[in-house]
């Protein structure tokens, strides 16, 4: 069978992840999201296969975007602080662009039936783990001053996450101030020392 038109797909997916937004994952019905793209609920069917589909593809590109936007933030340096602040920048970044597939990617893990989910927290584990192992570079380097590199790393994870529930774009901060006031807190969660 082939795959549905990409843009078609996409409207699929866009009305699919403000649905799961606003109402949740469980009270979106198929017919909701046809509704939400000008198509009846059993014709949907024809373009994707079923809501758990639609979940699954969201988190987990969205686990895949956030690893590789962290490893090209680092590739350029070996400086454990300018690595640490392009991260956690990128993190930042990431999150006031992509509210609505952060907000459903921390929300709906629950929602995720096997072995999807299994495949999501380890992408979830393994982007922390990314993390983990800036902090603790520093640390050996002598530039951080933490006592849990874990702690430290789910501490800039929040950064994020929080950036999701309350940043907009028209509001007082534009996004490049944001993100360099994050990273400054970033590097203060683990003890930065000066470079």
């Amino acid at each position: 069978m082939s795959r549905p038109p990409a843009s078609r797909r996409d409207d699929i997916r866009a009305a699919a992840l403000e649905l799961f937004t606003r109402r949740g994952y469980e009270a979106t019905t198929m017919a909701d999201i046809g509704a939400g793209v000008g198509i009846r609920g059993p014709s949907l069917y024809k373009h994707v296969t079923s809501k758990q589909d639609l979940l699954v593809e969201i988190m987990i590109s969205t686990m895949r975007d956030l690893i590789s936007g962290h490893h090209a933030a680092i590739a350029t340096t070996t400086d454990p602080t300018e690595r640490l602040r392009r991260a956690a920048e990128a993190h930042v970044r990431y999150h006031a662009r992509h509210r609505l597939e952060a907000f459903v990617g921390t929300r709906e893990i629950r929602s995720l039936c096997e072995p999807h989910r299994t495949e999501v927290l380890a992408l979830r584990s393994e982007y922390e783990q990314c993390f983990r192992k800036l902090v603790n570079d520093g640390i050996a380097a002598g530039r951080f001053r933490v006592a849990s590199a874990r702690m430290a790393s789910y501490a800039i994870l929040d950064l994020g996450m929080g950036v999701v529930v309350w940043y907009r774009d028209d509001g007082e901060l534009t996004e490049d101030a944001l993100v360099w006031q994050y990273a400054e807190f970033a590097l203060r969660i683990v003890g930065a020392a000066p470079s």
